[in-house]
């Protein structure tokens, strides 16, 4: 398929968020409070009641990044909606935390503490503050606060992943993709209110996991850690498409890695960091790219086999954004090649023509799984959106 779309220009990117921002906007404001988060391929609601904490923090992030890009004032006032529901539905006041999931009539069916959510509350409160949500800065140190006093590990420097509703118990499993998701709402925390705390432990966890954990795999970025920093080779191996905890190593986070290091080579850079994301950018695609169909998989094992043969939305996504921060910081055009292979890939089988949007997962031949484009905590075109906003800002450069 011989694809003629220029897909570094400005018009085509502003576009084509724009495009997926339309397929949610017909359906997406519950009047009783918050958004839908499950959409079928044809943007209709299912599961209506489920929501998740992950999904209502992106959502925001979505429509504060919409009014920076386009000025108009429905998406301010969308991610005001959205502020109003995270405050009243999901926080609460009484545990001082934030509910996990939300069932029927808005109310808490998991109230698990969760360092994931917290990251995501941050980059939410983060962009809101950024746009002018009143308010917004209370919330994004408050979140900070809980964070800190709740789930930082003095004695390895990263974040536990999950606390009990009550914080009582502290659960003893260490990963790495809630720090990663703490290192890029750290980073937005810092772009919004340029407090060079926020940058001190966003480079603190890029260390820690990049370099320190990383050198524990051959320099590839494990998942999953005991309370003292061991590698748990087999845990969720049993679950490998474990939605937050996959087993493997997962291509899609060594490239969001290798984004975030050069993120944070903007703004303060080491030579370490481009060198870093060099090395898991050529070690995710060396390994993840479907030489016979195209698309990057989901996950490998340590002996290099691939474990999930499955394609991801954000997989794709995430890798544009890395691929081109590493041609803009190398000048190597092997990485403008790969941010055109991706496109290519993606366009022809990830991209929804008919009704808009990416489709969440297709198979090894590039066939759908599911009618479900969007799912709560899953995907709602976060990474997708994100990717490409990050990709316009690195070309305005």
């Amino acid at each position: 398929m011989d694809i003629q779309i220029d897909f570094k220009s400005e018009r085509f990117l502003r576009t084509h968020i724009q495009s997926i921002l339309d397929f949610y906007l017909p359906n997406i404001v519950d009047k009783s409070g918050g958004f839908f988060h499950n959409f079928k391929d044809d943007g209709s609601v299912f599961n209506p009641h489920h929501r998740h904490l992950v999904s209502s923090c992106r959502m925001v992030w979505i429509f504060c990044k919409a009014y920076e890009l386009y000025g108009d004032e429905e998406y301010l006032s969308l991610a005001k909606h959205g502020v109003d529901y995270i405050r009243s539905k999901h926080w609460d006041d009484k545990r001082q935390g934030y509910n996990w999931l939300l069932g029927e009539n808005h109310l808490p069916t998991d109230q698990t503490n969760h360092c994931y959510g917290l990251a995501f509350v941050i980059l939410c409160f983060s962009a809101a503050h950024k746009v002018g949500i009143e308010n917004a800065l209370f919330d994004l140190q408050r979140a900070h606060n809980i964070l800190h006093t709740r789930l930082w590990d003095k004695n390895i420097g990263m974040f536990a992943d999950e606390a009990s509703s009550d914080w009582s118990e502290v659960n003893s499993y260490r990963g790495q993709n809630a720090n990663m998701h703490c290192c890029e709402a750290f980073v937005a925390a810092y772009e919004a209110t340029a407090d060079n705390r926020y940058l001190d432990i966003a480079c603190q966890l890029a260390r820690k996991v990049s370099i320190e954990l990383a050198d524990k795999a051959g320099g590839i970025i494990w998942e999953h850690y005991s309370e003292q920093l061991e590698i748990d080779w087999e845990y969720n191996k049993d679950d490998p498409k474990n939605l937050y905890r996959p087993w493997g190593f997962q291509p899609g986070h060594l490239t969001e890695w290798a984004k975030l290091l050069l993120i944070l080579h903007d703004y303060r850079p080491e030579t370490w960091m481009v060198d870093r994301a060099k090395f898991l950018f050529d070690k995710a695609l060396d390994v993840g790219w479907d030489t016979k169909n195209g698309g990057i998989f989901y996950g490998f094992g340590p002996d290099g086999s691939i474990c999930d043969d499955e394609k991801y939305f954000w997989v794709q996504s995430e890798t544009t954004s890395a691929a081109i921060r590493l041609e803009k910081a190398t000048g190597d055009t092997k990485y403008s090649q790969w941010y055109q292979k991706i496109w290519e890939y993606a366009w022809q089988n990830m991209v929804d023509h008919q009704y808009g949007a990416w489709y969440r997962i297709l198979t090894a031949d590039n066939q759908k799984l599911t009618d479900e484009k969007s799912t709560a905590g899953g995907k709602c075109d976060y990474h997708t959106i994100g990717a490409f906003w990050d990709i316009l800002r690195v070309l305005k450069q």
